[in-house]
């Protein structure tokens, strides 16, 4: 039974959640009913990442780096060498000629970056005395370099030598960074986001030029995703999601989403506060489909379609921090309310909140794209509207803090972590309930019986 087991808050009672949203302890379609505590950080868990099938690390605010066994749940290793809060975490993959070795790059605000063996938890590279902090790190497998972000943007080599630098002319810097194809990358820049090439001299050295500014946004972009080839996406403050052309860099589509219908007759300032309900503070995708975390809710777009496919306007009791699109019909999310969410899509149509006029209303196409190639959204009365809804089928509770990110080992396991310094790893009780039994079984017929 999935109770709230840790620190001292207690479950929400029925009249400070939606009646929508109550599940019982019975979740037939909730397979991560076991849970182990993992506790080794002692402060905020903010990163986590996969390093391979059967390891995961974990960084936050208390300066450490720590590898997990996913099958075991076992510290292996624990990094330290940072001293102050770790900004970014990614993996590096490199070859020895013979198989692929995972390494880890870490960003600190003590203006640090540094290369670590997960294998033996040994610091391999380290650069000392930034100008800045670094905010994202982004890998470029095929050109074998990896790019830091702040208030610079620099191309480093697998070396950890720096290959080419950029200042960036924005009050927050780069927060962003994903790559585009044709050996360009995307930066996001409060309101703007900023197209850079690479090139590859003869020497091997590197340099980066700016190509095109695309500032279509009205707020401060908060998400910055791929989606797939051919398709990036950016997500803001103003809850603004727009779809861009990976190649030619238009704007493809754009919905700007609205939980509230504005007053009759009331302006609509473009410039004007939005409230932050509306906020993107996170995007995932599939390649097809898109999960914004708006706010306390979610919101389901269809990237071959144009159009909104589902959403849930209160889908946590407080702000969405992360999604995740687990198949085409299953979608994940944890909260600053300290639960994790799992949800299905399903084909009846959506009767607990009905599409009024403006849901997705307030819609316009701003900047230089051609209007014609541009799909924005527009008003559809609500028996035409292609809208599903999104069912709740499983509510994670063990954290008593606000669940930053979590990361998904297909069905075997999920780890998530937390403001209470804690990750928690979840598996299928009902599948390791049957490996503990099997393996007492053949340990019984090892001795030949009781």
């Amino acid at each position: 039974m999935l109770r709230w087991i840790l620190g001292a808050r207690e479950a929400p009672s029925s009249a400070e959640r939606s009646p929508v949203l109550l599940i019982g302890e019975e979740q037939p379609k909730n397979r991560f009913t076991e849970l182990q505590v993992l506790k080794g950080h002692f402060d905020i868990v903010r990163f986590l990442v996969q390093i391979d099938d059967f390891r995961c690390a974990s960084a936050g605010d208390d300066a450490l780096v720590l590898i997990w066994s996913v099958e075991t749940g076992e510290r292996l290793q624990e990094l330290r060498g940072h001293t102050q809060q770790i900004t970014a975490i990614t993996t590096f993959s490199s070859t020895n000629g013979v198989a692929a070795h995972a390494s880890l790059i870490t960003a600190s605000s003590d203006r640090s970056l540094s290369l670590w063996d997960p294998d033996t938890g040994n610091r391999v590279q380290t650069i000392s005395d930034l100008q800045s902090s670094v905010k994202c790190l982004l890998v470029l497998e095929r050109q074998c370099v990896w790019i830091s972000g702040g208030e610079e943007l620099c191309v480093w080599s697998k070396d950890f030598q720096l290959q080419s630098q950029r200042q960036t002319h924005s009050d927050n810097g780069i927060t962003a960074l994903i790559e585009l194809p044709k050996n360009c990358i995307a930066a996001a820049m409060d309101k703007d986001i900023m197209i850079y090439r690479l090139t590859v001299s003869t020497d091997s050295s590197v340099s980066v030029a700016e190509i095109r500014c695309l500032s279509n946004h009205q707020d401060q972009i908060r998400s910055l995703i791929t989606v797939n080839d051919g398709l990036f996406a950016s997500g803001s403050h103003a809850g603004e999601l727009v779809v861009w052309d990976a190649v030619e860099w238009n704007m493809v589509a754009r919905e700007r989403i609205l939980w509230e219908e504005p007053q009759a007759g009331t302006e609509i300032r473009l410039g004007a506060a939005q409230p932050s309900e509306v906020s993107i503070q996170h995007l995932s995708t599939n390649g097809k489909l898109i999960v914004a975390a708006v706010g306390g809710g979610l919101y389901v777009y269809n990237v071959l379609t144009r159009s909104v496919l589902a959403y849930r306007k209160q889908a946590h009791d407080s702000n969405v921090l992360h999604t995740s699109l687990l198949s085409d019909s299953d979608v994940m999310s944890c909260s600053e309310d300290g639960s994790v969410r799992m949800w299905e899509i399903q084909e009846q149509p959506l009767m607990a909140e009905a599409t009024s006029a403006g849901l997705f209303g307030g819609m316009w196409s701003f900047g230089r794209s051609n209007k014609s190639s541009v799909h924005v959204s527009k008003k559809t009365p609500p028996d035409s509207a292609p809208v599903r809804t999104l069912e709740l089928t499983g509510d994670l509770i063990g954290h008593s803090g606000a669940v930053q990110m979590f990361i998904s080992f297909n069905e075997s396991a999920l780890v998530t972590c937390s403001t209470d310094h804690l990750l928690i790893l979840w598996k299928d009780g009902q599948r390791e309930s049957q490996r503990r039994s099997l393996a007492l079984l053949h340990k019984l017929e090892e001795k030949g019986g009781l």
